[in-house]
């Protein structure tokens, strides 16, 4: 699908290290300001258990499960709107994301520096996103002033114009545009062309100690109550606990690890599901005894579609889909049981494709 969610932050928040954490890709994590120089990219398998179950019955050669990328942006500073630091390069990095994974300091450990001295997660993330909105006050800016040089009386231009201004307002007042109240079809005619910045949609990572992970500390509910009226995750995971569970080679150790903190999933396997919602992406498997795998489409897609991801031919020469549900494949036991009892549904051009849907595409090209 190539979408991916970037990992933002002040330095030292421990961004990298749950970068680490979630790939390989083994981005330097290191005690001072821009370790991560480069974006790293990370391409994350996302936890799906229906796989698992998939995997049992049809016994395949292989299974394939659904990725996202993520990627490791270099640590913003203030100033960054105007060059400050690595700002340049952070807005430009973070501007080519469809979202956003703000990692935000909520623990104390005298051994690793704050780049402001202190510890505290709501002004670090005030800090960020002032560089933020500055950034799209700067956008908005141009596009009005283009507007003003265009003499016209055409009504939807009009309509854009006082948008870009109530939105000017709003950002103004210290706001991010993802809570700006706007239709969808206001939205993707006059403003999504800008691409702003605070109009990503974001997830908060709560960095806490080990013993905050369960039920947070002063500094998470602090960050959660400031953001309580956004449209927005907040999620608590202690990355120094998830860089031990990363290299734990034993499935059955990971489990009794977690188990000893009280988690029932690490804190990588939530922010990987909640990044892939966050994405407004979906899943659907394909399941043959050569191969089980779970196809990334992004919510409203229609058949033909969902059948490009796998290759351009299935959609250009699109005939039909046959679909069987799930819940009925695991409940039937296999394609030829669902068949005889009236699970599998023949699908034309106009059907929506639903997250779990187990499909087999017809085609001619």
């Amino acid at each position: 699908m190539g979408l991916q969610a970037g990992i933002v932050g002040l330095p030292n928040v421990g961004k990298s290290t749950l970068f680490n954490a979630l790939s390989n890709a083994k981005a330097v994590a290191a005690n001072f300001p821009f370790c991560t120089i480069e974006p790293n990219i990370g391409v994350i398998t996302v936890p799906d258990e229906r796989l698992i179950a998939l995997e049992k019955i049809v016994n395949p050669q292989r299974v394939v499960p659904a990725t996202v990328e993520i990627v490791d942006i270099a640590g913003l500073v203030k100033g960054a709107s105007k060059g400050e630091g690595l700002g340049n390069q952070f807005l430009g990095n973070i501007r080519s994301t469809d979202a956003i994974i703000h990692v935000l300091r909520c623990f104390e450990d005298d051994n690793i520096i704050h780049v402001d001295g202190s510890v505290n997660p709501v002004r670090d993330k005030e800090i960020i996103d002032t560089e933020l909105q500055l950034k799209d006050l700067e956008s908005i800016e141009k596009k009005i002033a283009r507007n003003e040089k265009t003499k016209t009386a055409d009504k939807e231009l009009l309509r854009g114009y006082d948008l870009l201004k109530e939105l000017r307002t709003f950002i103004g007042e210290g706001k991010n545009a993802r809570s700006f109240e706007v239709s969808a079809e206001d939205k993707e005619k006059h403003l999504d062309e800008l691409f702003l910045l605070t109009m990503k949609p974001v997830i908060y990572v709560c960095n806490v100690d080990e013993k905050s992970v369960v039920s947070g500390n002063k500094f998470s509910e602090a960050l959660k109550e400031a953001v309580k009226n956004e449209k927005a995750e907040t999620l608590l995971i202690s990355a120094s606990i998830e860089s031990e569970i990363a290299v734990m080679e034993n499935f059955e150790d990971r489990q009794l690890f977690l188990e000893d903190l009280g988690l029932h999933e690490s804190g990588v396997a939530r922010l990987i599901t909640s990044t892939y919602r966050l994405l407004n992406l979906a899943t659907y498997f394909t399941a043959g005894v050569q191969e089980v795998r779970a196809w990334t489409i992004t919510k409203g897609m229609l058949a033909p579609q969902a059948a490009g991801v796998i290759h351009t031919d299935f959609e250009k020469g699109f005939i039909r889909a046959e679909v069987i549900k799930y819940t009925d494949f695991i409940k039937y036991g296999s394609e030829a049981a669902c068949r005889d009892n009236g699970k599998l549904s023949v699908q034309g051009k106009d059907y929506l494709v639903e997250d779990g849907d187990i499909m087999h595409f017809r085609f001619n090209v």
